[in-house]
């Protein structure tokens, strides 16, 4: 636990955008955490977490977590193996303890994980898939292949502003589709970039369907690399040879 520093600023290069502010509750959430485990790892047995107060995104918060502990053992080196069977458990009696915590959450039987926005969301398919929310611009769900293209875990993505994998120069087009989606148009097809955790660009072809969900207007974004722009790209690369 003394390499607090360390561990989260190797959490924020593995994250980059989706990366949890320093302030608010997935913070505090860590924060949490880690005296959960420095306290299980002195006392030699893991105490009843604390989340009181606490309503965090499940699956948000123990992607963060995993990326917590995955760094912890990256900073491990030779004792990477020994760190990670010591914090297995204990993220999974934290995961337990987020599952059965809060209001109006059953507290016994066998604990449900946080209801995905968009059920089995085409998560085997290679395009890159999001669900965001047209009034705030909040990615609610996506699948592997975008995780993958953005260098972030899938999970981690949830509960991130759209518009910080999205260049402000290029943001344009994708500020009117979400806009066109929200006053009513079905579906639109657009050109647009997105940018990885290290700043790569990704250009896209892509379209949004409009859908309604437990009363809120979310725009069902399918992405796939733009074939006819890295065309055009080459084509001037030849002409200016």
């Amino acid at each position: 636990m003394a390499g607090r520093l360390e561990i989260e600023r190797a959490m924020q290069k593995r994250l980059g955008a989706a990366a949890p502010a320093a302030s608010g509750p997935e913070a505090e959430t860590l924060r949490r955490f880690r005296t959960f485990v420095a306290t299980a790892l002195m006392r030699g047995e893991a105490p009843r977490p604390v989340l009181d107060g606490l309503r965090p995104n499940e699956r948000r918060v123990m992607a963060l977590l995993t990326c917590w502990s995955e760094s912890a053992c990256e900073l491990a080196g030779p004792d990477a193996a020994v760190v990670a069977g010591h914090l297995a458990p204990l993220l999974d009696a934290f995961r337990l303890s987020i599952r059965t915590t809060g209001s109006k959450r059953k507290t016994s039987g066998k604990p449900r994980a946080s209801r995905r926005a968009i059920t089995a969301a085409i998560d085997r398919v290679a395009d890159l898939f999001f669900a965001v929310d047209v009034d705030t611009g909040e990615i609610l769900d996506a699948n592997p292949a975008a995780g993958a293209a953005l260098g972030v875990a899938r999970d981690a993505l949830i509960g991130i502003e759209f518009n910080a994998f999205v260049p402000p120069d290029v943001q344009g087009p994708w500020w009117t589709t979400l806009d066109s989606i929200a006053e009513g148009q079905d579906n639109h097809v657009f050109q647009g970039s997105m940018q990885d955790r290290e700043g790569r660009r990704l250009r896209l072809e892509a379209s949004a369907t409009r859908m309604l969900v437990r009363n809120r207007v979310l725009a069902l974004i399918v992405a796939r690399p733009s074939s006819k722009v890295e065309a055009l790209v080459d084509v001037g690369s030849a002409a200016s040879a």
